[in-house]
């Protein structure tokens, strides 16, 4: 397994085991080295889903957080129980019956089999998207084809994401705790659902229930406060003039990229982001 040497110790390469809307792993190449220059004490991602900038960093200090229990749980899974994990993923066939079949548990077992059932769904779903109805309920349909959790063992991506995972502290919590506790040498990355007012902005990955233009404010204000007490804070956001506002007076990186959603080629479109960096 390479290493790289990151804070005066060796960490593992990892890559994120998760397919998630949004992630980032595409603008690390930013992101990333950004970090690595303000980093001097705690990691903080708040907004944790795949963890794409987290396994690219692999810091020796990390607080993760996230909302959605699901994700939390399976995080922890992966951190301690990994061999366990693929176990009982490799005994499980891919096809349509054995997917429609954990899609449709529901009050889940123990952690475990909750981290299997979302690990499988995720790998075999259609175009590794998260989707929720209005229940609460996973609907996403069947992926078919190569949509399958094998490369998880295969790559030892669940085997060196669980080494990356070992000093992390891994919590369910919202964007306020992190970026309260963040100051002087730590880095806060936060990777918000991209709302803005009246929802115009053309991003899609979830809606105004989920993450609303108030919590947009919120969460520049606590950036710009968490960046007065000596912290670094780095936020990727829709690139529209109603969030722009929100940061000023702050660096912009404006990051673009090829929206992969459609199935047709043809439909696919040059989308902007927009990174903000808080740095006193």
């Amino acid at each position: 397994m390479t290493q790289d040497k990151q804070q005066g110790s060796l960490v593992p390469v990892a890559m994120p085991f998760l397919k998630w809307p949004g992630g980032k792993r595409w603008a690390c190449p930013v992101i990333v080295p950004l970090i690595r220059k303000f980093l001097r004490g705690a990691y903080y991602e708040p907004f944790l889903g795949g963890g794409a900038v987290f396994f690219a960093l692999c810091p020796s200090h990390a607080v993760l957080s996230d909302l959605n229990p699901e994700i939390v749980n399976t995080y922890r899974q992966v951190r301690h129980r990994h061999e366990e994990l693929i176990r009982a993923l490799k005994k499980l066939p891919v096809d349509a019956e054995t997917y429609y079949r954990l899609r449709a548990r529901s009050g889940i077992r123990s952690p475990i089999a909750e981290a299997v059932r979302f690990l499988y769904l995720n790998r075999t779903a259609f175009g590794g998207i998260y989707r929720l109805n209005q229940r609460g309920d996973f609907n996403v349909p069947f992926g078919g084809g190569q949509r399958t959790p094998s490369m998880l063992w295969e790559r030892g991506i669940l085997k060196n994401a669980a080494e990356a995972l070992r000093h992390a502290r891994i919590r369910k919590s919202g964007f306020e705790e992190p970026l309260t506790m963040a100051g002087e040498g730590d880095v806060v990355y936060c990777d918000p659902t991209y709302t803005v007012a009246h929802n115009n902005n053309g991003f899609g990955r979830y809606n105004e229930k989920n993450f609303s233009w108030v919590d947009q404010q919120r969460l520049a204000a606590l950036c710009k406060e968490a960046a007065g007490r000596g912290a670094s804070v780095l936020v990727s956001n829709a690139y529209h003039e109603e969030i722009r506002c929100l940061y000023r007076p702050c660096r912009e990186i404006v990051l673009t990229r090829t929206s992969l959603v459609a199935r047709n080629p043809s439909f696919r479109r040059e989308i902007k982001e927009i990174l903000f960096v808080l740095h006193n």
